[in-house]
């Protein structure tokens, strides 16, 4: 199952976010090989008028079609990484091809696109800078791929 992370907005490259979400990316895609999770893809949007309905029509666009998506959202469900971990591991064996997690803009996520998600997540009830989020997601996966690998990434 190929994994998406589709955000608003675009990070600059030679930043120390932008390279830990690089590495992590780079420990999920070899470590899922293996379970047939990967390669993780970012997906970076800038929509064309201000606004989460534009941002959503951004976002859409690089939503692979039939993609599970799971949305990022401060009131969305708080999971610890074992029970993400199994919800990825569940999409994966039932078919699922691709996973997008969709990272939404300032003012949060269009609620069209939210309340169609099979997921809404939430990394914790503060509100994180979406630069941290995408290093905080990145990580995630790469945990989830270390749990069901059965790594010593993740201490039980």
């Amino acid at each position: 199952m190929r994994i998406h992370i589709c955000a608003v907005g675009r990070l600059a490259l030679r930043t120390p976010e932008a390279a830990l979400i690089s590495d992590y990316v780079m420990r999920a895609d070899r470590t899922g090989r293996a379970l047939a999770l990967g390669p993780v893809t970012v997906h970076e949007v800038e929509a064309k008028k201000p606004g989460m309905p534009a941002e959503a029509e951004a976002l859409r666009r690089v939503i692979p079609e039939r993609a599970t998506v799971v949305v990022l959202d401060e009131r969305g469900h708080l999971l610890s990484s074992p029970d993400l971990a199994l919800r990825i591991e569940g999409w994966r064996d039932a078919g699922a091809q691709d996973l997008a997690l969709v990272i939404g803009g300032a003012d949060g996520t269009d609620p069209g696109l939210r309340d169609a998600a099979a997921l809404t997540l939430s990394l914790g009830r503060m509100v994180w800078p979406h630069m941290l989020v995408r290093v905080m997601l990145a990580e995630q996966i790469y945990r989830a791929t270390s749990i069901l690998a059965g790594g010593p990434y993740h201490r039980l």
